[in-house]
């Protein structure tokens, strides 16, 4: 892929201006938000089984409207969740309120974590790779604030669409990733960068999406060496 001339604060300023505009929508459909019980227990068990018995520290990157992060706190986790987008990281506080959890949500870049090294057990991100300029960059990140014996758990999915989003038209040259990957170049992707003891599994239950995914949608779990 050959990158435009845009720079990568004027990538993130339409990726931020997009999903601020998504805010109070991106909960409506099941593939965002979490809607039924029946979807909720199944998420709860998915993240039970690949973060590990609580309470961990967690960080959970690019948590939008804090679908993941509730969920890993009503597990018992100790959460914190970063996101590049005022409106979403507002929706996310009033969830949280709303249902009696406390969670540390702040304004925040993937790339740049603002977080001392070791700092945490777990980071998870949901969806979140694909719009990222520099995805080696935020691996980096991402096995720096994990202490050793830690872990990586990725959500994520190849979303094949035949032309870019209309809205990432300027900028999709610029994201690597964009599209997402199938699991297994995912997964080459990351041993590329130096990750090891890399685990995958299909995440195609249509009770985790409320609908039956028309997308590939997998976990990839990296443990951190001790």
């Amino acid at each position: 892929m050959t990158r435009s001339s845009n720079g990568d604060e004027d990538v993130k300023e339409v990726v931020r201006r997009y999903w601020n505009g998504r805010a109070d929508s991106y909960d409506d459909d099941g593939i965002s938000g979490v809607r039924a019980d029946e979807q909720r227990e199944a998420w709860l068990a998915v993240l039970r089984r690949w973060t590990g018995d609580p309470p961990r520290r967690v960080l959970d990157l690019g948590c939008g409207t804090g679908t993941i992060s509730l969920l890993l706190a009503e597990l018992g986790h100790d959460v914190s969740g970063v996101d590049l987008t005022p409106e979403m990281l507002e929706r996310a506080r009033a969830k949280a309120r709303e249902a009696g959890l406390s969670i540390d949500f702040g304004l925040g870049d993937a790339e740049a974590l603002p977080v001392p090294d070791d700092a945490y057990d777990v980071v998870t991100a949901r969806h979140l790779i694909w719009t990222l300029p520099n995805p080696s960059k935020a691996i980096r990140e991402w096995r720096r604030v994990v202490r050793p014996g830690g872990r990586i758990v990725l959500l994520e999915g190849h979303w094949d669409f035949p032309e870019p989003w209309e809205e990432y038209r300027e900028i999709h040259d610029d994201l690597p990733l964009y599209r997402g990957r199938p699991p297994g170049e995912l997964v080459d992707f990351l041993a590329d960068h130096g990750l090891e003891r890399l685990e995958r599994e299909p995440l195609m239950d249509a009770t985790l999406w409320g609908e039956n995914p028309e997308q590939e949608l997998y976990v990839v779990g990296i443990d951190v060496p001790k």
